[in-house]
């Protein structure tokens, strides 16, 4: 089941790409574990998947530990990082998902050994839920980061809510992608802002439709596996 799921994503992401006139090479997948268990893990890393994430730090460093044979995949976390567990873990990961504030980055810079490839979290909606800067916040931020030579703002990372319509999806992940062109255009060293991390098993096509070029997804893979 897990080869016919990925065969059908592959599919909807090209299609996706072709409705935006983009290559599907621009596009990067990362399979979400962290609703299976080590064995389901390692038949994706088997079928050749090189990008996983979790949402906790416990759950992502038990995964690396099952699966260091593999030694390509990339790890990225997604969840919020609380501050105390930044030293057990920002060592371990390829990519941060959720910066979102200047504590959070102060500790990073100060248990760090190596440029850390952030996304600056956004909360394009408001959401009084969700965690992440407002869309007029996040340049200040940015520019508060010059010093930090550990942190590397490689893109800006959104979730959209469930309960979204198709029009306001569209709404959402384009003005992400507009104000990552705004930082880029800053022209940072520290922060190229290429990337966009946006869209799940949910809303992921219209993500890449509107420029996403890491999409994070769980529940398509594993559903019916």
């Amino acid at each position: 089941m897990l080869v016919e799921n990925l065969e059908n994503i592959n599919r909807e992401i090209q299609l996706a790409c072709q409705k935006s006139a983009r290559s599907d090479d621009d596009v990067t997948m990362i399979a979400v574990t962290k609703s299976v268990g080590n064995e389901t893990a390692k038949e994706l890393a088997e079928l050749g998947i090189e990008n996983m994430a979790e949402n906790r730090v416990d759950k992502l460093l038990a995964k690396k530990e099952a699966l260091k044979n593999f030694s390509s995949i990339q790890w990225h976390l997604i969840g919020n990082l609380q501050r105390r567990k930044v030293k057990s873990i920002i060592n371990e990961i390829d990519y941060f998902h959720a910066l979102d504030s200047l504590k959070l980055a102060e500790e990073i810079q100060k248990r760090a050994e190596k440029q850390i490839s952030c996304f600056v979290e956004v909360n394009i909606t408001g959401e009084e839920s969700k965690h992440g800067f407002k869309s007029d916040e996040v340049l200040d931020f940015i520019h508060q980061l010059a010093e930090f030579d550990r942190i590397k703002v490689v893109g800006l990372m959104t979730m959209a809510p469930l309960t979204a319509s198709e029009q306001d999806l569209h709404g959402i992940f384009s003005r992400l992608t507009e104000l990552r062109k705004a930082i880029n255009n800053q022209h940072l060293s520290y922060a190229p802002c290429t990337e966009l991390s946006m869209g799940m098993s949910n809303d992921f096509p219209i993500a890449i439709e509107e420029g996403a070029t890491f999409v994070r997804i769980g529940t398509a893979i594993f559903r019916g596996a």
